[in-house]
C-alpha cells in the first residue's frame, strides 16, 4: 500500500533536487557574465584629490596630440574617444623588430575587426622618412583599414615626448632631435579614460595572446559598468 507514496515522495524529491541545480546554475551564468574575472591595473603616476570628505585617485591619462595618418587626415585624442586601442611605435624602413610588430597587430586587428570599440594606432619614430604616402604603402602591406588601424606622422618632438611621457614606450632621456631615436617591440593597451592598462612584447607571439585576452578583460569591465 506505501509503495504508490514512496514512488510519488522520490519522484517529487527528483523534481526539487533538478529545479535547485537549474536555479543554481542560472544563478552562476548571470553573475559570471555581468561581473569581469579581474580588473587589469592602471599603469603610471597617481595623485589623489579630497574633496566633501572623500578621496579620489587621479591616475596618469595620456596627454592631447595630434598627427596626420595615411590617409593624410588630422588625427587627434577625440578620434579614440569611448574606445579602448592599443598603439605602438615603429618605422616602415625597419627591417628588425618592426616587420614581427606589425604582423603581430595585424593579427589582433582582424581579431577585432568588428568590434567599433577597439581601435589601433601606430606612431613612426621617423617622420622624415615616414610621409603619408610611405605610411600609405605600409598600412596597404598590412591590410590596415584607416579607420580601424591608424600610422600616423607628425612632428619628431611631438612624438618622441609623447613616447616617453604619455606611454612611458622608452626610459631613456632624449630631445627628439636629429640624433634622438627610440626603437621599441612595446605594445601598450590604452582604456576609454585614455589610461594604460597593459605592456606586451609586440614580438611575442605568447604576449600577444595574453593583451587579446586582456582587451576581452577591459571589455568585460566596461560591460559591467554600463559604459
Amino acid at each position: 500500500m506505501n509503495q504508490p507514496i514512496n514512488m510519488k515522495t522520490k519522484i517529487l524529491n527528483i523534481i526539487l533536487i533538478i529545479t535547485a541545480i537549474t536555479i543554481a546554475v542560472y544563478a552562476f551564468c548571470i553573475y559570471d557574465t555581468k561581473k569581469p574575472i579581474r580588473y587589469l591595473p592602471v599603469f603610471g603616476e597617481k595623485s589623489y584629490e579630497h574633496k566633501n570628505g572623500k578621496t579620489d585617485t587621479i591616475f596618469h591619462t595620456i596627454a592631447e596630440f595630434n598627427f596626420t595618418n595615411q590617409d593624410g587626415e588630422e588625427i587627434t585624442n577625440k578620434d579614440f574617444e569611448n574606445s579602448i586601442y592599443v598603439t605602438d611605435f615603429f618605422f616602415t624602413t625597419c627591417h628588425t623588430i618592426c616587420p614581427i610588430m606589425s604582423t603581430q597587430m595585424e593579427r589582433i586587428v582582424k581579431h577585432y575587426n568588428n568590434n567599433n570599440q577597439v581601435l589601433f594606432l601606430s606612431h613612426t619614430v621617423d617622420p622624415e622618412i615616414d610621409t603619408v604616402e610611405q605610411l600609405k604603402s605600409y598600412a596597404i602591406k598590412h591590410n590596415a583599414d584607416s579607420k580601424k588601424w591608424m600610422f600616423v606622422t607628425g612632428n619628431k618632438k611631438e612624438l618622441y615626448d609623447l613616447a616617453r611621457n604619455s606611454y612611458y614606450m622608452d626610459a631613456q632621456q632624449g630631445d627628439g632631435g636629429p640624433d634622438d631615436f627610440i626603437h621599441t617591440q612595446n605594445f601598450a593597451l590604452v582604456d576609454k579614460e585614455k589610461r594604460i592598462r597593459g605592456y606586451y612584447d609586440g614580438t611575442d607571439s605568447l604576449e600577444v595572446n595574453q593583451l587579446i585576452k586582456d582587451i576581452e578583460l577591459l571589455l568585460k569591465e566596461y560591460e559591467y559598468k554600463g559604459k
